[in-house]
């Protein structure tokens, strides 16, 4: 626990004043958390970092994380990029005589795809402004921390033991009322656009997604027989076990309209 405090103050005391500052130190260091997540994944697929596929990888991940209005996007759109990548991947699962095969190049393409959607949402809501960055921050940390709390003070039945089996369904209630109860005050103290009942509909489909996004990251983990995606941040993981929950609300979020 001392390991994963530690841990956590010397991340937020980095991450936070590239949030604060923006612009392109928060845009460079985005980049670098997505190629590393996408790294990570790489790696419990036993897959070599360096070699054509993976490198094509980073390729679109980089392309995906790009805004709207770089002039790569004058040559191609976003959806081309993704339909040329996949004809190259499954060409090269030919070219190779199945070394790299089928699965291969559907594992390469739902991870880059899952890894830059988040970050670049990521990207798009700190343009946004940074009530929203810190609104979400907040519900996520509200719903891990009433989770664990409601968790242990009246967890009785599992969530989804077969894939996490300390989460029950109180904790998950728990976490999303913690994230409820944040998100009012938040909106008390920095309003938004939105009436309190959006904000407490946004925020309960946020908290639950959250979870979701936690849940896949379990069942990865597990299906690859891993303790964590990666080593990064002693006593938390990797990249990908802390940006679990906001690779799936950030999305979520947009897709809504609640950030525009």
């Amino acid at each position: 626990m001392k390991q994963r405090i530690i841990t956590a103050i010397i991340a937020l005391l980095i991450f936070i004043p590239f949030i604060l500052y923006g612009n392109m130190p928060f845009t460079i260091l985005i980049y670098i958390m997505a190629a590393i997540g996408l790294s990570e994944f790489m790696k419990m697929h036993q897959l070599n970092i360096v070699s054509f596929p993976a490198l094509l990888a980073f390729a679109l991940l980089f392309v995906m994380l790009a805004p709207l209005d770089s002039t790569i996007f004058s040559w191609f759109t976003k959806t081309e990029a993704i339909m040329l990548f996949t004809l190259i991947l499954l060409a090269y699962t030919v070219l190779v005589k199945n070394e790299f095969t089928f699965d291969d190049a559907g594992f390469i393409l739902i991870s880059t795809l899952y890894v830059s959607m988040g970050f670049y949402f990521l990207l798009v809501t700190r343009e946004a402004g940074l009530d929203y960055v810190f609104f979400i921050l907040f519900i996520i940390w509200a719903t891990d921390t009433g989770a664990y709390l409601f968790g242990r003070a009246f967890g009785k039945r599992k969530l989804w033991p077969q894939i996490s089996p300390n989460k029950t369904i109180e904790g998950a209630i728990g976490g999303i009322i913690a994230a409820c109860i944040v998100a009012l005050v938040f909106h008390f103290i920095q309003p938004f656009p939105h009436s309190y009942i959006v904000i407490l509909g946004a925020t309960i489909l946020a908290s639950s997604f959250g979870q979701i996004g936690d849940l896949v990251e379990s069942a990865y983990k597990r299906h690859y027989q891993v303790k964590d995606s990666g080593n990064l941040l002693p006593g938390h993981g990797g990249i990908l076990d802390r940006f679990d929950s906001l690779l799936f609300v950030l999305p979520l979020l947009h897709f809504i309209g609640f950030i525009q």
